[in-house]
């Protein structure tokens, strides 16, 4: 006959430490410092949005006597009317606009046609370059790569000019296709992202494609393109955010009503009114309206776009 010991319960309680089920811990100051600073950031990143609102919901008259207030000094819509221009010349000055016809819609509709095709451009010659940085072979590839890194360390403002001479001797001035033009094809940033994804990407699905026959450019448009989805929205967005952005490009070449683009057409609202003053409000109801679109679409994607940069940037 077998038996077995069994040990006796132990019966001594133990420390009561807190609430488990609740989580309950010591006061943690670092934690808190770290809060407090980051709301201090927060606030401090949103305070020059507050305040363009504010101004753009203000009078221009009453602007000066209530310089410090937090709100809006009487209270008014009448700047975004003149920026969609549902306001007359009278009714404009009245208010301490400076009376001039403000073509919003024939704006907007070019900064779109911009940005939209300088977007298009960019990132489809950009990922077909990078691609042939990743996966071809040729001689030089490294150091035509470097090169290209390389240009992203010169200033914007050194190619404005030899540009520019470019598209006046092409005879584009004063066009969409002379605007568009510089920016039509790759970018270093872009030619960067691309590559780095490729990198990362298998091989397999391409050696097996290149067993049975299939060419670059049949591997490039229906095996890489469609795996590379994710990384072409992100760099979209983040091209299309920049183009819409843009403003020494576009003053230099467009400057009539018809290629003039949004934040080109903001200077109008800095023209002197006859009190002397500038159109403070109407400015900043104009800058509100024309930063919405990129605002909408990175507080959609911004997500995606930093988790995409994140893993391209690894590898």
């Amino acid at each position: 006959m077998t038996t077995t010991a069994t040990r006796p319960a132990d019966n001594r309680r133990r420390p009561f430490t807190g609430n488990r089920s609740t989580g309950n811990r010591p006061f943690n100051w670092r934690r808190a410092i770290a809060w407090v600073l980051l709301g201090v950031a927060i606030a401090v990143s949103i305070l020059p949005f507050y305040w363009v609102l504010r101004t753009a919901l203000s009078t221009n008259g009453s602007l000066a006597a209530n310089s410090t207030s937090l709100l809006p000094a009487d209270f008014n819509l009448g700047a975004f009317k003149r920026v969609f221009g549902l306001q007359t010349a009278e009714e404009a000055i009245a208010e301490g606009g400076s009376g001039a016809s403000i073509n919003f819609w024939q704006y907007l509709w070019n900064s779109l046609l911009f940005s939209s095709i300088t977007t298009a451009g960019a990132v489809f010659f950009s990922s077909m370059a990078a691609y042939a940085f990743a996966r071809l072979r040729w001689k030089g590839r490294d150091g035509v790569f470097s090169l290209f890194l390389g240009t992203m360390l010169v200033p914007p403002i050194f190619t404005a000019l030899p540009n520019f001479l470019l598209v006046k001797n092409l005879g584009l001035l004063n066009s969409m296709l002379g605007m568009v033009l510089p920016y039509l094809f790759m970018t270093p940033f872009a030619i960067f992202f691309m590559r780095q994804f490729f990198l990362n990407m298998s091989r397999e699905v391409e050696e097996a494609a290149m067993l049975d026959g299939a060419k670059h450019w049949r591997i490039f448009f229906q095996i890489v393109m469609p795996n590379a989805a994710a990384p072409i929205a992100t760099l979209a967005l983040l091209t299309f955010m920049g183009q819409w952005n843009e403003y020494f490009w576009p003053l230099l070449v467009g400057t009539t009503e018809e290629t003039r683009v949004l934040t080109v057409g903001l200077g109008v609202f800095k023209s002197q009114a006859p009190q002397g003053a500038p159109d403070w409000s109407g400015l900043m109801a104009a800058t509100l309206v024309s930063a919405t679109p990129v605002l909408i679409l990175f507080a959609i994607f911004g997500k995606k776009i930093v988790n995409s940069i994140g893993f391209n940037g690894t590898k």
